[in-house]
């Protein structure tokens, strides 16, 4: 690596070691349009544990549930033996019987050992957690399962370890001989105390400072020998130019010349005539800026070596400098890789600008620390130098600092660091009791009672041994037990319990399916349903379909991913800007216009001037008052009235607070008719750069015939087929985003549900579609709908246009999805503790609306929490189960795809989309303080492009603990109704599948579209078929029936089908 490294210039180490950042940084982008996708992405080609581990061992970030939260899953039945050793085989196999120790015929072996670490805590004890074991709780008096108690276990365990117990207090260490320590040193040394004691120093000197540019940047190493953090001075200042840089219109202040120079140039010019306040009291620091060098790039270069870091460490110390605040270092690093990305201004983020500036600051503050404790310059090597000759003074601020010390030496250490000037001989005596304290039994060790007695005393226990059993069982076979339970790793611990854990949902989940097979409706359609309801593919919908069917089961839904197959740039009527609305991995190239209709010119521009105004206000209330005091003093006595009735309004009574609102924004911004232009032939206006206005006719049946040949739906039309996209409205949620759809980039899919139905109601595309073999019947019309998933309420797109013979049909499958939306309510709300479970769903759907419109409600909605599978085929393979909201339904006929080539499609497309959503919830969940964004409460909008927590933080990423709380984190469980030879045929040819399935990232099984067999694919070998259980699933009537007075997940179970004539 060295040698590869010298090898290049100084300047090319810099551009690939920034390069190299794009992979460990968070790939969020600006909240406003929050994108689901893989917290780990730069690590998603590794397979999913080497990752995990990898990624923990390089930031410390823990990736996976506690122990003691999969304990409490495995006391609520949600894992269970089975699945622990099912979990073990898995990753140990035959080597689980071997044998470990045996005692009176009774053989210990390892699976033995794993369980009893998994399900037990047998961490070592400090002296105070022991004596609190003992005296307050008695452990040693309680009687053991042979009916003794355990006390003269611990005294023969003891005795067969050779361990003694001391009662020591710290205070006791001070008057100890030089025999006394001699006997704690370690049996391998043959060293005196005292050379033992400098050897010990050194090795710890020559460690911290060869973690620099590894896992310590220069501020890490100042943290660790004198507790101040550099970066509580830095921050503020780095947060202060990043804001301004990466504004989207809320700042009052914006650093000059950004646009034309970049950050790094104009704050570096910035430096000549800014007074700089915080700068006066460093050492030189006009000096220090005024040799900045005009590029970025030659300015790292100039301060890493002004720090001394080796140029082999350059890399890996911009890396950890990165990583030190990822936020911020993550969204520049996105800006700079997106720069299509439609900013505020034209200003280019570039992360080699951020990175000098916070080296160059770095190197100012570090100075003066570095100046004021031992008067040296801040520089490794100068560094270094100093602590080999006061080895001592190294010992104790290390251990200082560390926070490991007993109270009286921390106190003594302190007072050392505050006397000036300092006693080399007082470090040198303080340093010796701390060495003192180290090796006595008070401290850890890994042969002290109370880590190695005592967790061999819970093993014992556990495994029933008796007191007389140790005189018997031989001192290494005793060892040997810790050993191999020591041997299994926290990583491995925490795979097997994740393992175990998904596969007790995975039995359930597949148990349903193979009970429900030949149950589910509409595998054929040898009737005409009364209507064909398309929903998004989110597991949010799969409630809202469930009941639908329950309520009229001659109406059939389908899912898709919820951008319709439309990828579109669309540009609604008040907007300046065109929005992609597609998976963020498709590039749209057409553009579709929202327009007024022709003839209603007058109504549009009283829509105009008053949109203007509106603007215009909202800008003086909400922006003007915050950066012009003649405004500000006047305007805030005069609307403080208004204001506060308002929010007193939107506090108290929200709802009627909504219905004023909208009333007075309905008569200043008066409606205006609208239509889509979204086809070619129409130039009257035109596209955006580099867009095309429109789709061609052959380019509108194209995408509507390959949509209806994915979801198979080619034959059977219903008179009425609704296209409802979703979205997600709430009040004071900077998250409103990421409850959005992840199929249109993290933006509502109404557009595209609207587009889509225009386009197949056209005469000239049916035309086409009938040449292409799809007869879609004179009386079907298709109509475009969004559903909101915060409040349920449904907006229905173009009713004017629908012809007045379907007016009746039309109203009939309104009238169903709205009695569906508010049973689908009722679901919802038995999750929410504040709604008070409502006993009518006309009273549930009235609280999810307050929820919409409620200033204070931190929970709007869960948004995907819970997801955990996606079924890929027919509708009839899942309806009439109940899924408890968890299902992603992608519909597909395996029937018209003999070869395979619309399901590669569906699983190049939903996959990532579903992986995605599935992969961001797990890592916010598992540890929502470093991979989410914590509680929502300190949360503080941030240039409408982030959160901070208050004023002075990170840029918080991730998703925030409100909207995973009742998130179970595991793995996607993908099943595909589709022949394994068919699916194999496409791992085999898609790179990107193999990574995700092959690495491990998300599961896949297989159900045969014929027989109803399972199988389930195992990394490395292949589909194996699975084998059901002897278990009958619960019956029930009716939705209801199965979560009724359920608060908790609830497992699958079958629902009653109606036995319908001529339906299939």
């Amino acid at each position: 690596m060295a040698s590869a490294t010298n090898a290049l210039s100084p300047r090319q180490i810099i551009i690939d070691a920034i390069h190299h950042l794009d992979h460990v940084l968070p790939g969020q982008g600006p909240i406003n349009d929050f994108v689901h996708h893989n917290t780990l992405h730069g690590f998603q080609h590794l397979p999913f544990e080497q990752a995990l581990a990898e990624f923990t061992q390089l930031t410390g970030i823990r990736c996976y549930l506690s122990a003691a939260q999969f304990r409490e899953f495995y006391a609520q039945g949600r894992i269970d033996d089975g699945d622990i050793d099912a979990a073990l085989a898995q990753q140990y196999g035959a080597a689980l019987e071997a044998a470990v120790c045996s005692v009176n015929g009774k053989t210990i072996t390892r699976h033995m050992l794993y369980r009893l670490s998994l399900l037990n805590d047998l961490q070592a004890l400090t002296p105070a957690q022991f004596d609190w074991q003992v005296r307050e709780l008695g452990v040693l008096d309680k009687p053991s399962a042979t009916g003794e108690t355990t006390r003269a276990l611990w005294h023969g365990l003891l005795g067969k370890l050779g361990l003694q117990m001391l009662d020591l207090h710290p205070e006791d260490l001070l008057d100890l001989s030089a025999e006394q320590i001699q006997q704690w040193l370690p049996d391998s040394t043959d060293a005196g105390a005292e050379q033992q004691m400098r050897r010990n120093e050194l090795e710890n000197l020559n460690k911290l400072f060869s973690d620099v540019g590894d896992s310590l940047t220069l501020r890490g190493l100042l943290l660790a020998l004198t507790g101040k953090d550099l970066l509580d001075t830095v921050r503020p200042q780095l947060i202060r130019l990043c804001a301004s840089l990466l504004d989207e219109g809320l700042a009052a202040w914006r650093l000059p010349k950004r646009e034309e120079l970049g950050l790094y140039e104009a704050w570096r010019e910035s430096l000549i005539y800014d007074a700089q306040p915080v700068f006066q009291e460093l050492n030189d620091w006009q000096g220090v800026t005024s040799a900045l060098p005009a590029d970025a790039i030659d300015a790292i270069a100039q301060q890493l070596a002004a720090l001394a870091i080796p140029e082999p460490h350059w890399a890996g110390y911009l890396q950890r400098l990165a990583l030190e605040l990822p936020g911020w270092s993550g969204l520049i690093n996105w800006r700079e890789t997106h720069p299509n990305y439609q900013a505020d201004d034209e200003t280019k983020p570039l992360l080699a600008d951020y990175l000098a500036i916070r080296l160059t600051l770095d190197r100012l503050y570090a100075q003066q620390v570095c100046w004021q404790q031992w008067h040296c310059e801040a520089q490794l090597d100068k560094l270094r130098g100093y602590f080999s000759k006061n080895l001592a003074e190294f010992s104790v601020r290390q251990a200082l600092f560390q926070g490991h010390l007993p109270e009286y030496l921390a106190l003594a250490a302190q007072a050392l660091l505050d006397n000036v000037p300092r006693d080399k001989q007082a470090w040198q005596t303080l340093a010796e009791r701390v060495w003192t304290w180290q090796l006595s039994p008070l401290a850890a060790s890994a042969l002290s009672v109370y880590n190695q007695g005592w967790r061999l005393y819970r093993v014992c226990q556990l495994l029933d041994f008796r007191a007389s059993d140790m005189q018997n069982l031989p001192k290494a076979q005793l060892l040997a037990c810790l050993d191999t339970i020591d041997a299994l790793s926290d990583h491995e611990r925490n795979t097997i319990w994740l393992t175990a854990y998904e596969r007790h949902y995975q039995q359930a989940l597949l148990q349903a399916l193979h009970a429900n097979h030949g149950r589910g409706r509409w595998a054929k359609r040898d009737s005409r349903p009364a209507a064909q309801v398309f929903f998004c593919m989110d597991e949010r919908e799969e409630s809202f379909r469930r009941h639908l069917e329950e309520l009229n089961p001659h109406i059939e839904t389908l899912g898709a991913a919820g951008f319709f197959g439309v990828a579109m740039n669309y540009k609604a009527l008040d907007d300046h800007h065109v929005t992609p609305l597609c998976p963020v991995v498709v590039t749209p190239v057409h553009q579709v216009d929202e327009v007024a209709i022709p003839g209603h010119e007058q109504q549009l521009i009283g829509h105009k001037r008053g949109l203007r105004l509106a603007n215009q206000l909202s800008y003086l209330l909400y922006q003007g008052m915050r950066v012009s005091l003649l405004r500000a003093y006047p305007l805030t006595y005069i609307l403080a009235p208004v204001k506060l009735w308002r929010l007193l309004a939107k506090s108290l009574l929200p709802s009627w607070q909504r219905r004023l609102e909208h009333g007075w924004q309905a008569l200043m911004v008066p409606a205006v008719p609208t239509h889509l232009h979204f086809t070619a032939t129409d130039n009257e206006h035109a596209a955006s750069a580099g867009l095309t206005l429109g789709f061609t006719d052959q380019e509108q049946a194209d995408r509507v015939a390959q949509f209806l040949r994915t979801t198979g739906l080619t034959y059977g039309f219903a008179r009425v087929v609704a296209i409802l996209g979703h979205g997600s409205t709430s009040q004071n949620n900077p998250h409103e985003a990421a409850h959005d759809c992840g199929a249109c980039g993290g933006r509502r899919g109404g557009p595209n549900a609207r587009v889509f139905a225009a386009m197949a109601n056209r005469r000239e595309v049916r035309d086409l579609l009938r040449a292409a073999g799809i007869e879609i019947p004179e009386d079907t019309w298709f109509i475009g709908a969004q559903h909101d998933t915060c409040s349920d309420l449904i907006s229905w797109y173009d009713l004017d246009q629908v012809p007045e013979h379907m007016q009746s049909s039309l109203q009939q499958v309104q009238n169903a999805l709205a009695e569906a939306d508010r049973s689908a309510a009722a679901e919802r709300c038995r999750r929410f503790a504040s709604s008070g479970y409502p006993r009518t769903a006309q009273a549930a759907l009235l609280h999810v609306e307050n929820r919409a419109v409620d200033l204070s409600q931190v929970r709007p909605e869960f948004g995907h929490a819970t997801n955990a599978a996606a079924f890929i085929g027919r509708r009839s393979a899942t309806q009439g189960v109940f899924f408890d909201r968890r299902l992603f339904l992608i519909s597909y006929d395996p029937t018209q795809d003999a070869d395979g080539t619309i399901l590669e499609n569906i699983l190049l497309t939903a996959g990532p989309v579903g992986a995605g959503i599935n992969l961001e919830y797990y890592f916010s969940t598992v540890n929502n303080d470093r991979l989410g964004c914590g509680t929502k409460i300190p949360h503080n909008v941030t240039g409408l492009f982030g959160v901070m927590e208050g004023a002075g933080s990170d840029l918080r990423t991730g998703l925030p603990l409100q909207m995973v709380e009742i998130h179970e984190a595991m793995r996607l469980q993908i099943i595909v109704e589709a022949k394994t030879a068919v699916l194999e045929q496409i791992y085999g040819r898609q790179e990107s599948l193999r990574e995700l399935i092959g690495g491990g990232w998300v599961h896949l099984s297989a159900k045969d579209p014929d027989s109803g067999e399972i199988f389930v694919f195992q990394r490395g070998v292949g589909f194996v078929r699975w084998q059901p259980g002897d278990i009958e699933l619960p019956l029930r009537d009716n939705s209801p029936d199965c979560y009724r007075d359920e608060t908790q997940p609830v497992a699958p179970m079958l629902i009653k089908q109606p036995e319908l004539m001529g339906v299939a």
